[in-house]
């Protein structure tokens, strides 16, 4: 199968077909794509042209197409539909899908849709998704699932699970409970097979089976799915009832969009915004840590205007400012990048302590690698004095282990008191750090230069 790439040539074509409202050359175009290259075509639409196109596709295919798109462009989509095509569209969709799509309507209008879907089972299960938190593991799980009681007999098994299949997008796993539907395991195919149809389920199923909670938060989900390999996971409410599953895809969403947080984050963006963001959006997430930024560069101009003494006798010690700035701010973003990474895979261990002193270490040895560097090039190149050049690799040394430790510390401050640490490994970092260096260099510069 050859890959799907979106041409200014495709999308003029697909345009020139809704004006001329040529709805069967449109279709017969659309049926060749898989539905998320619809969704990329359409992300390039305007609202009128986009929303013609989901009118005139399939539900099967438009509902699929729906989830796929960015929130901006679906909503205005559904503002310009009617509640009963909405209804229709959510006919089609898992209920972890539908409820998110419902979850994103006005109040107003959400009644109204719910009442238009003719499936009330499904109708009942969306429902039921809308009162978790969207951030929660109940707000990520489907409803649909395979489930046998252990008391069933295993021909009674099979004809309960074709009937529960039918509904069933793809069957990870079979999940065994008992008559008050408390998750109690889960049920090998295998087993399934190769058992006499009257054996008992109790007597073949697997009791060890991981689960999370209702409340369960997703990054921990993604955790756990990840670390077991697991395609699906069962959730389980406060009292241990089975009430819907997680499936890997869902986790993919997850991990994408924990990743495009924390690189925003990192990156000094303090809310989630895409490039196609108004102005006053995009404003408001960047402003913030700028104008931090600004006032790190104050206070490092103060700092440095109050060595005049020392800049005055020995002006050559600005020349290497940048140098000490950078190497400050690349330290830290370092140290800080890889304990955040460690924070949300969760493979931290032992006592702060012991980070500290082997950040520590790194450093030391960083630092003089670095600063040997520095030795030469400045004595040769720059021609500066032995004093000035053993004051650089003093600075350097003492200057990388101190935003090592900084690095590494706010992170685990951070996380220990509930705040993302991907937030210390943006301009928060990077600021301080400039600030620490620079008021180091010159303190250091000050006592071995003899001023």
């Amino acid at each position: 199968m050859t890959p799907f790439k979106l041409t200014e040539e495709l999308v003029a074509e697909i345009e020139e077909l809704i004006e001329n409202q040529k709805d069967t050359a449109l279709v017969a175009l659309m049926d060749e794509l898989h539905y998320a290259d619809v969704a990329e075509i359409i992300d390039e639409l305007d609202q009128e042209e986009a929303t013609y196109i989901i009118k005139l596709l399939e539900s099967d295919m438009t509902s699929e197409v729906l989830t796929e798109l960015d929130e901006d462009i679906r909503e205005a989509i559904l503002n310009n539909l009617s509640a009963k095509e909405i209804a229709g569209e959510l006919d089609e969709l898992d209920t972890d899908d539908a409820a998110d799509i419902v979850g994103e309507l006005p109040n107003e209008i959400i009644q109204e849709v719910i009442s238009e879907i003719e499936d009330r089972e499904h109708a009942k299960d969306i429902v039921d998704l809308l009162r978790y938190d969207e951030y929660t593991a109940g707000g990520l799980m489907a409803k649909e699932l395979v489930k046998v009681k252990e008391d069933w007999n295993v021909l009674t098994c099979v004809k309960e699970m074709r009937a529960q299949a039918e509904n069933v997008t793809r069957v990870h796993s079979i999940y065994v409970v008992d008559a008050e539907n408390k998750l109690k395991g889960r049920l090998s195919l295998k087993d399934l097979l190769t058992t006499s149809t009257t054996t008992h389920i109790k007597d073949i199923y697997i009791p060890k089976v991981d689960r999370v909670g209702v409340n369960e938060k997703p990054e921990e989900v993604a955790r756990i799915m990840s670390k077991y390999d697991l395609e699906a996971i069962p959730v389980v409410d406060e009292i241990g009832r089975l009430v819907g599953r997680i499936t890997i895809d869902d986790i993919v969403d997850v991990i994408r969009e924990e990743a495009e947080k924390d690189y925003q984050m990192a990156a000094g963006i303090s809310q989630d915004v895409e490039a196609h963001d108004n102005i006053w959006k995009l404003t408001r997430a960047r402003l913030p840590w700028l104008i931090i930024g600004m006032f790190g560069g104050i206070g490092a101009a103060s700092i440095i205007s109050s060595f005049q003494t020392v800049m005055s006798e020995f002006p050559i010690l600005l020349i290497f400012v940048p140098l000490i700035q950078a190497t400050a701010g690349n330290v830290g973003v370092q140290s800080s990048a890889i304990m955040v990474q460690g924070l949300a895979n969760d493979t931290v261990k032992g006592e702060i302590l012991n980070r500290l002193l082997k950040e520590f270490a790194l450093g030391l040895i960083n630092g003089a690698v670095i600063a040997i560097i520095v030795l030469l090039i400045s004595h040769f190149a720059f021609h500066t004095t032995y004093l000035v050049s053993a004051t650089l690799c003093i600075a350097l040394i003492t200057v990388i282990i101190i935003a090592a430790l900084i690095g590494t510390f706010i992170p685990i401050f951070l996380d220990a008191r509930g705040v993302d640490p991907a937030l210390a490994t943006g301009p928060f970092i990077t600021t301080g750090n400039d600030i620490f260096g620079i008021l180091i260099y010159f303190s250091i510069a000050k006592v071995v230069l003899g001023i």
